[in-house]
C-alpha cells in the first residue's frame, strides 16, 4: 500500500524510534564476530581475530603478497545472531598496509556458494585489477580463487569492499594504507583506523525490498503538530499551512535525509557498536593519527569528539593544507585523516548518523577502563526550498520562492557564489541543460537553479555552534594539479530519481537503459554534476581522480569520491589515462542498484 504524504496534524511524535529498540539501536557490549563459525578461518588467523575482536581493531597484514578468504560468519551485534560476510573471518575486513612502488599479489579465495568481488576503492590500477564485476572482470564464481596484480603508485588512506550484490552491508570492507617509500611526512605518534559502518540483521535484499515499496519506510522523523505549531508560533499560521501544503503536494517528506535509519541499522566504529565502545589507548602528549574510513552502505556520518580539535590533513589519500575544526561530514566513500593532541583524559569519538536516529561511537583514553560523556545527538532538521532552490517537476515550477520562509531565512546565502559555473545570459538567468530522458517517470523533481557555493557544510551542520569543515576548506597541499591543460569539452550529468518509485538515475536513465560514456585515451575534460533530488550522492568515479574546482573553475582538491547536495552543481577535470572499462556510481548501495551507475570507457 503507498503511504499518504505527512500528516498535517500529526497528533505527536509517534514515529521517534521505540525506547525498546534501545539495545538494537546501540548493540551488545560484546557484540562481534562469533569465533569458531568459520570452517574456512585457521587456527593463526582465527587467534588474529579473537585478539583484534578484543582490542577493537581488525588484523593487520603487511607486505606485497595477502591471502583473504571470503566466508560466512556468524555475528551478533544486537542479541541475535546472524551471518555476516567475512574477510579472514573479521569484520571489518584485514588493514592492508602496503608501500608506495611496491608490486602487490592478492589472491583471494572465495568459500561462499556465490560470486564475489573486491573493489580497491580509490587506488589507481589497471582496469582489470579493479574488482568490479560485469565491468571490469566476471567477478571470482564460488569455490574458485582469483589473483589481483598491481604495483602500488601512491600512498596514503584508502579501503576494499565488496562490489557484489549487497555483501558489503553484510560486513566485506576492510583499510588500506599505503605507507610513502621515503617515509611519512605527517607526523603522528600514534596512529589509529577509524572505520564507520552500518549493520542490519535483515537480510539486505528485504530492505531494499521495503524502499522499493515504500521509500521511507524507515523514516521515524516525520513532521508532527508540535512541529506546525512551532511554525506557527515563529512564522504565523498561514505560512505554517502552506509549508505544509507544498511538501504534501510534492509527495515528499522534508525530513527525508536517508533512506535508512536506526530503525534497522546498528551504526559500528571499528565493527563495534555502540555500547561495546571501541577504544584507543594513548599516552598524554601524544600527537595521535586518526584515519576515518566512510564505510556505510547507506549512512553519512557527522564526526567530533567533544573538547578536542581535529586538524584535517589527509582526504581520500590526498595530503591537504591542514584545516582544524571541531565536525566534518564523512559520507560513503570518502576517507579523512584527522591529528589530535589529547591531554591526560578521556574522549568520545561521536558520528551521528545524518538522520539523527543513531550514531557510532568509541573512546580515545589515556588508560584502558575510561570513558567519556556521550552527547546527544543533534535534533533532525528539515529540508528547506533554500535547499531545493529550484524548479520541482508535475508542475511545482517555482517552488523555492514559496511559503518556507523560515527555511530561506535560516540559510546565509550572502557569501556564497550562486552562480559560477553555469551559462549566464544579459539578464543573469542560468540556462541549465536538462537532457530530454530526464521528462519521464523515472525523474519526479529538477532543479533550474541549482547552487554552485562549497562552503555550505549541509542540512544539519549550519550554524550549530560548531566549526564544520566544508569542501571549500578542502585543499590539496601544494595546490597544484598534475595535469595542467584546460579541458577540452565538457560533460554535464544530472544525478536524478524518483523518490516513490524508488529509482535512481542518471540523465533519468537507470543502469539498464543506459549506454557508455567514451573517454577518449589521453583527454583533459570537465565533469559537472548537477543534483535534481533531494538527497547527497557520494559519486565515485574508478580508475581515475577527479579534480576538483571551485564556483569559478579553479582547482582545489584532488578526490576520488564526491558527494553532491541537493540542488547542488559541482564540476571536477578528469584526465582520462586509464584505458579500459570503470564504473562510476553513487556510493549510497541502494542507489547504486536501484540505477544511479554508468560504465565509462576509456579507449
Amino acid at each position: 500500500m503507498k503511504q499518504t504524504p505527512p500528516n498535517l496534524l500529526a497528533l505527536s511524535d509517534t514515529n521517534a524510534p521505540d525506547p525498546s529498540r534501545r539495545r538494537f539501536m546501540q548493540g551488545l557490549a560484546a557484540g562481534g564476530v562469533m569465533m569458531g563459525m568459520s570452517p574456512f578461518v585457521s587456527t593463526s588467523w582465527a587467534d588474529q581475530v579473537k585478539t583484534a575482536t578484543r582490542s577493537g581493531m581488525a588484523p593487520v597484514l603487511t607486505g606485497t603478497e595477502f591471502d583473504l578468504t571470503i566466508a560466512e560468519t556468524m555475528v551478533n551485534f544486537t542479541g541475535s545472531p546472524r551471518m555476516a560476510t567475512t574477510v579472514n573471518g573479521s569484520i571489518p575486513s584485514p588493514i592492508l598496509k602496503m608501500r608506495e612502488g611496491d608490486a602487490i599479489t592478492i589472491r583471494v579465495h572465495n568459500k561462499l556458494n556465490v560470486s564475489t568481488s573486491i573493489h580497491w576503492h580509490g587506488i589507481i590500477l589497471p582496469y582489470q585489477m579493479d574488482g568490479v564485476p560485469g565491468v571490469s572482470f566476471k567477478g571470482i564464481p564460488a569455490g574458485e580463487t582469483f589473483t589481483y596484480k598491481f604495483t602500488v603508485n601512491q600512498t596514503g588512506t584508502y579501503w576494499y569492499h565488496s562490489h557484489t550484490g549487497f555483501q558489503e552491508q553484510t560486513g566485506m570492507y576492510g583499510g588500506i594504507i599505503i605507507e610513502p617509500r621515503n617515509g611519512e611526512h605527517i607526523r603522528a605518534d600514534r596512529d589509529f583506523v577509524v572505520q564507520l559502518s552500518d549493520w542490519t540483521d535483515e537480510d539486505p535484499m528485504a530492505v531494499f525490498a521495503k524502499l522499493k515499496k515504500q521509500s521511507d519506510y524507515f523514516n521515524f522523523n516525520a513532521p508532527t503538530a508540535v512541529d506546525f505549531f512551532r511554525d506557527a508560533s515563529t512564522m504565523g499560521v498561514g505560512p505554517a499551512m502552506q509549508k505544509r501544503k507544498m511538501w504534501n503536494e510534492m509527495r515528499m517528506s522534508p525530513v527525508d535525509l536517508a533512506d535508512v535509519s536506526a530503525h534497522t541499522y546498528t551504526y559500528l566504529m571499528n565493527g563495534t557498536t555502540p555500547r561495546g565502545n571501541w577504544t584507543g589507548i594513548f599516552k598524554p602528549g601524544e600527537r595521535i593519527r586518526l584515519r576515518f574510513l566512510s564505510s556505510g552502505t547507506q549512512s553519512f556520518f557527522d564526526v567530533r569528539i567533544p573538547g578536542l580539535k581535529m586538524t584535517v590533513v589527509h582526504v581520500d589519500g590526498q595530503d591537504v593544507e591542514p584545516v582544524t575544526v571541531d565536525e566534518f561530514r564523512c559520507g560513503p566513500g570518502e576517507t579523512y585523516d584527522v591529528i589530535v593532541e589529547p591531554k591526560d583524559e578521556p574522549y568520545t569519538i561521536f558520528a551521528q548518523s545524518l538522520g539523527r536516529t543513531g550514531y557510532a561511537r568509541g573512546t580515545l583514553a589515556p588508560r584502558e577502563g575510561l570513558t567519556a560523556p556521550v552527547p546527544e545527538m543533534d535534533k533532525p532538521e528539515w529540508l528547506t526550498m533554500a535547499d531545493m532552490m529550484g524548479t520541482m517537476g508535475g508542475g511545482m515550477a517555482g517552488m523555492a520562492g514559496m511559503a518556507d520562509k523560515g527555511g530561506m531565512e535560516s540559510m546565509d546565502h550572502s557569501s556564497h557564489n550562486m552562480s559560477g559555473g553555469m551559462k549566464m545570459d544579459g539578464k543573469n538567468k542560468v540556462h541549465v541543460r536538462h537532457a530530454k530522458t530526464e521528462y519521464g517517470p523515472s525523474v519526479d523533481m529538477r532543479v533550474d537553479t541549482p547552487r554552485t557555493n562549497l562552503d555550505d557544510p549541509g542540512i544539519g551542520l549550519r550554524n550549530n555552534g560548531r566549526k564544520v569543515l566544508t569542501y571549500a576548506d578542502i585543499r590539496t597541499l601544494g595546490g597544484k594539479q598534475e595535469d595542467l591543460r584546460e579541458p577540452g569539452r565538457e560533460i554535464e550529468l544530472h544525478l536524478t530519481g524518483n523518490m516513490e518509485r524508488y529509482t535512481w538515475s542518471l540523465d533519468g536513465l537507470e543502469f539498464g537503459k543506459s549506454t557508455p560514456i567514451h573517454f577518449p585515451h589521453g583527454e583533459r575534460l570537465r565533469v559537472i554534476l548537477h543534483n535534481d533530488t533531494m538527497m547527497t550522492h557520494p559519486m565515485h568515479l574508478h580508475g581515475m581522480w577527479s579534480d576538483m574546482e571551485d564556483a569559478n573553475g579553479e582547482f582545489i582538491a584532488r578526490r576520488h569520491t564526491i558527494a553532491v547536495q541537493p540542488a547542488q552543481r559541482v564540476s571536477f577535470r578528469v584526465t582520462a589515462d586509464a584505458l579500459g572499462r570503470w564504473a562510476w556510481h553513487c556510493h549510497l548501495l541502494y542507489h547504486m542498484d536501484a540505477g544511479m551507475f554508468r560504465e565509462v570507457i576509456v579507449a
